[in-house]
């Protein structure tokens, strides 16, 4: 059992702390929210692209839902576009490109991921 309190907890993309994910060319950088200090189950947070291309495979199962702008997932040579009110759902082991303009949340199962792969 965690030592957290049992609550919900509310975050906002203006108070995220982004870390550097790629480029340039352009910029990309990731602000993780539920982290496993939160949860070893599920993580959490929000992303912004600004035009960069980063390639990856994704070692969890992930949905991405766009706030702002259009994402751009590409994989098995299908690009997918993400705009606002949409979501993508990703399993794990795909092997893809992100890229585009857009501010956009994510959530991944499991949060304990880089753990599970000896990542930490």
């Amino acid at each position: 059992m965690s030592d957290i309190p049992i609550r919900a907890i509310k975050f906002d993309h203006r108070d995220t702390s982004f870390r550097h994910r790629g480029g340039p060319p352009g910029h990309a950088e990731i602000g993780r929210t539920v982290d496993t200090a939160l949860s070893e189950t599920m993580g959490a947070g929000f992303a912004r692209w600004e035009g960069a291309e980063v390639t990856w495979t994704v070692l969890y199962d992930e949905v991405i839902f766009v706030i702002e702008g259009e994402l751009e997932v590409t994989a098995a040579g299908e690009t997918h576009r993400i705009a606002p009110g949409q979501m993508l759902w990703i399993p794990e082991g795909t092997e893809l490109v992100y890229g585009g303009q857009a501010l956009f949340g994510y959530a991944l199962y499991p949060g304990n991921w880089k753990a599970l792969h000896g990542m930490e």
